[in-house]
């Protein structure tokens, strides 16, 4: 008999042919470093191999599910306070604030120069402007000079002020009061007197005032700017009847 073909098999175990195995799907170039990661240099230890922490996603930092990361906060630094010498220019002093310097007192006389009209009683103001510009009427009052008394201090300032003369007749008591000069506060003491008008022009008036007029007496008590002299005005107004 011939040789047996290729494709049959023999009967004894040497004739058998081997099955191929079938190789996985992959290159030859992957199949390579897949052995060369595998097996270790020579002479080395194998370590065990870590596996890496998952990346944290956008839902696990939101919180959901996973604890959000804390954030670092600022520390905030004390403010220091400001020395006496702060913002100050050196060599240079700041202002004083307007009254709260000394308190100096003042004694002015004046008075209430009266005359009788056929409708009543008529009674001096006048009118000056104050510190603001605006108009003020008032009773004729001015400071006490050396050797001078109340009553004569009072009748030389009525006729310097309204260009008036008048004679005393009784005292309205006084009236006290503050006010501020710069960086000075003046406590004001004022005399007043009621005073009957005997002669005199108003055109001779003081340059301090811009106007001299006689007003009747209940006009007056409401037309006086200062409430001090209004309530001189009323007791005016009691005595006279």
């Amino acid at each position: 008999m011939g040789a047996p073909d290729g494709n049959e098999t023999g009967t004894g175990g040497a004739g058998r042919r081997r099955r191929r195995r079938r190789r996985r799907p992959g290159t030859a170039t992957d199949h390579a470093a897949a052995r060369t990661q595998a097996a270790p240099p020579a002479g080395t230890k194998s370590s065990p191999r870590v596996a890496e922490p998952p990346v944290p996603t956008e839902a696990a930092s939101s919180g959901s599910g996973a604890a959000a990361k804390p954030k670092a906060t600022k520390k905030r630094r004390k403010k220091k306070p400001a020395s006496k010498t702060s913002g100050k220019t050196p060599g240079k002093t700041s202002a004083k604030t307007p009254g709260k310097g000394p308190v100096v007192k003042e004694i002015s006389a004046g008075g209430v120069v009266y005359r009788r009209v056929d409708d009543g009683i008529e009674v001096v103001l006048a009118s000056r402007r104050t510190r603001r510009g605006e108009l003020a009427w008032g009773l004729a009052k001015g400071g006490i000079e050396a050797g001078e008394s109340h009553e004569e201090a009072a009748v030389r300032e009525v006729h310097e002020e309204t260009g008036l003369t008048a004679v005393i007749e009784s005292s309205l008591g006084e009236t006290k009061y503050f006010y501020v000069w710069g960086d000075t506060r003046i406590r004001k003491t004022v005399h007043f007197f009621l005073m009957r008008h005997t002669g005199g022009d108003p055109a001779d008036h003081d340059d301090e005032m811009e106007e001299i007029r006689w007003f009747p007496l209940e006009r007056a008590m409401k037309r006086a700017a200062y409430r001090g002299e209004r309530d001189v005005l009323v007791r005016a107004a009691e005595i006279l009847g």
